[in-house]
């Protein structure tokens, strides 16, 4: 590490125009890529997806995303004869456009006209699935169809291929977590060099990191999300892992090194710590890749590209800004000893000492009843009624609920390959079986294929797509009902549609989980234990990780299921908790609270190597840390708050869940409760078994320096 940073800062002209030039570079080859983000629900296995390549090969025509075009007579009925004008060359028009297979006009005889004949809803079938269509095609039909309304007539579009479409793009909202973040800079470290020199290394990181997550879109699909919650990652590790270089290279300049010297050591000894760190950041990421999910994956990718490319920037780009003008302007630390009781955080660590027993109690409280409302967390996905008020997406639900019936919005698809091409009368008993199952409302007519030999089935459910009733009413009819009439009648069915989709999706989430926690955890606590020399800690590393993840999602739970303070941060409207949230949220959470877990304890470790005090390394670890634990926690936080303030609900759910995970990892759990664990731990806290500690590789955070006292010490 040392020798990389003396590279860097004696050759800061160059590292810093190779920087400069791979933005460029990336810039470019982002735009000359020409990829897009889609959302691929691919689940190879599933009975849902058996129904999608089914219809695909049986039934080509009816294999492409099904969506709604709804019509609402705001006076008279839709039977007027101006309006049903008006509705046929809006169908005529679109039929004609790209990338629509068909689109069946509403018909009171087929049932897609309500009772009182003010709502009715055309039928339009994509030539594929939503995540393979063509966005400008999607928005074609968009406008064309809106352009209709009027006069009496309001026109709405609803479904996946729409939803997609429309979706807002993530708003500059990020700058007001980059304000907070300049502000806390200037405060810590007490010039405009010094504050400047983290946003440059994060942003030069993201822009290179977002132009390649671009490029690589072409080549593989990556979800809509996934670059705003790259960028939600990477801006908050990016600046914390600058700012803790820079306050150890503060702290250096102060005991009177120059500029060099101060660099080669903060880069030797937190730059250690940073590497470590992103490392297992990085891990936890690419830890999702095990659930074999195509969905997950792209998110994962570019979220570890980001935290990589962040982390690599505070080795390289970092040494060379400080090699450069702008680290002789960087302000000098405090000379003030960090354990002097007039500091806000020697007074508190002596306060902790004090009392451990109380702080570790009261703390593990607090995080329990926020943790509380997971026992009531409820997964699935969030329909169309959760989407933006006065969006087209939103409107169109509301008025085919309004019209048809609440489950209307999440029918279920059944596909019948049958055994005698043209066996209506097997279809027919299918039909009356599922039309009999309680929270049924309704089952469409079957549809055949040209050679007769597959047919689908349109149930429509009583109750919302997200509601916990419908996903009882698909494992009914999986386990109870449709075994019974293929014996019977001679064929093979499979349940398919969105909402299935979504129920299988959470399915294979829990069969993979597992597998997924074991290998980030296990990773996590070996790195732990070797670089720690112990085990307690690790162990403990891995409890408080826990406490942190679980905190996060009882507020996630609180806010947007059961709905609590929700209006505060736009959300109207509540539903079950998107069923990749948690699995995704303890990746990044995980892998985010080891951050500040080595920061911290790297600091203790230190101490304890120099001196063999237990005690006084946890109360001196504290002090020293406890101010840039903190102000790296309030930039984080600000950066991932920030992003509750855009329209989409997904970066919501990861902006509030982020931002509380770090709230409660940083200030309850680092600075109060592992702090008070450790004074009540003393010198366990460091035990290892002396055989095992023997055989194990040494890897040092603390820099080679420590590692040698550390022998003279034992």
């Amino acid at each position: 590490m040392r020798s990389l940073a003396a590279w860097c800062h004696d050759r800061h002209r160059l590292v810093i125009g190779i920087w400069i030039a791979a933005v460029l570079l990336a810039a470019g080859g982002a735009g000359a890529s020409g990829g897009g983000f889609v959302d691929n629900f691919s689940l190879p296995g599933s009975e849902s997806q058996k129904a999608v390549d089914l219809l695909k090969d049986k039934f080509p025509q009816a294999a492409g995303d099904s969506s709604q075009i709804v019509f609402k007579a705001e006076s008279g009925t839709l039977a007027d004869p101006a309006k049903q004008k008006r509705i046929g060359e809006v169908v005529k028009e679109i039929s004609a456009l790209p990338s629509v297979a068909a689109v069946v006009p509403p018909d009171a005889k087929t049932g897609s006209v309500s009772r009182d004949g003010t709502i009715g809803f055309a039928t339009l079938a994509f030539e594929a699935q939503a995540s393979d269509l063509e966005k400008k095609d999607v928005e074609t039909v968009i406008e064309t169809a809106e352009a209709a309304a009027g006069n009496g007539l309001d026109v709405n579009l609803g479904g996946f291929a729409i939803k997609f479409a429309q979706q807002q793009e993530q708003s500059a909202t990020e700058l007001i977590g980059i304000v907070v973040a300049i502000i806390v800079l200037v405060l810590v470290l007490g010039s405009l060099a010094a504050m400047a020199m983290p946003l440059i290394v994060a942003i030069s990181a993201l822009a290179v990191a977002m132009s390649l997550v671009f490029a690589s879109s072409a080549v593989f699909d990556i979800a809509s999300f996934a670059p705003s919650l790259a960028v939600m990652i990477a801006l908050g590790v990016g600046i914390d892992y600058a700012l803790l270089v820079i306050n150890r290279f503060r702290g250096e300049r102060t005991r009177g090194s120059d500029i060099r010297e101060a660099t080669l050591t903060a880069m030797d000894s937190a730059g250690r710590t940073v590497l470590f760190a992103g490392t297992t950041v990085v891990i936890a990421l690419l830890g999702m890749l095990l659930l074999g999910l195509s969905f997950l994956n792209g998110p994962a990718i570019a979220s570890a590209l980001a935290v990589a490319l962040t982390m690599f920037g505070s080795l390289t780009l970092l040494p060379a800004l400080l090699g450069s003008r702008m680290g002789r302007r960087v302000k000098l630390g405090s000379t003030v000893d960090a354990e002097d009781r007039k500091r806000p955080f020697g007074r508190w660590a002596h306060a902790v000492q004090r009392r451990p027993h109380v702080v570790a109690i009261a703390s593990i409280a607090l995080l329990l009843v926020v943790a509380s409302p997971i026992l009531g967390m409820r997964l699935g996905s969030s329909d169309s009624g959760s989407d933006a008020k006065g969006s087209t997406t939103r409107v169109a639900y509301d008025q085919l609920a309004e019209g048809f019936g609440a489950g209307f919005n999440g029918p279920l698809l059944l596909v019948a390959q049958l055994e005698k091409p043209g066996d209506t009368d097997a279809l027919a008993q299918l039909r009356t079986a599922v039309e009999g199952t309680k929270n049924v409302a309704a089952v469409a007519q079957p549809v055949l294929n040209g050679a007769k030999d597959t047919a689908t089935l349109t149930a429509f459910p009583s109750s919302k797509p997200q509601d916990e009733a419908t996903d009882d009413l698909l494992s009914t009819l999986r386990d109870d009902v449709i075994p019974g009439v293929e014996k019977s009648a001679g064929m093979q069915v499979s349940v398919g549609g969105s909402t299935a989709t979504t129920a299988d999706f959470s399915d294979k989430l829990a069969e993979k989980l597992p597998l997924f926690i074991a290998v980030v955890v296990g990773l996590s606590l070996l790195l732990l234990i070797i670089v720690f020399r112990s085990f307690v800690i690790p162990l403990k590393a891995a409890a408080m990780n826990l406490l942190s993840v679980g905190a996060s999602l009882g507020v996630i739970t609180f806010v947007f299921q059961d709905g609590h303070l929700a209006s505060l941060i736009g959300v109207d409207s509540t539903g079950p908790i998107e069923s990749f949230f948690p699995v995704f949220l303890f990746s990044v959470v995980f892998g985010l609270s080891m951050d500040y877990e080595v920061f911290l304890v790297s600091r203790m470790h230190e101490e304890w190597e120099k001196h063999g005090d237990a005690t006084a390394a946890v109360r001196r670890g504290l002090a020293l840390t406890g101010k840039v634990i903190m102000a790296a926690a309030i930039i984080m936080i600000s950066v991932f708050a920030s992003f509750m303030l855009g329209g989409d609900r997904t970066i919501k759910l990861f902006g509030l869940g982020l931002a509380s995970a770090i709230l409660f990892d940083a200030f309850v759990i680092r600075l109060a409760l592992v702090p008070a664990l450790m004074f009540l731990f003393g010198k366990w806290s460091w035990w290892m078994p002396s055989g095992l500690e023997r055989r194990l590789p040494r890897l040092s955070v603390e820099g080679p320096s420590e590692t040698a006292a550390s022998g003279t010490t034992a």
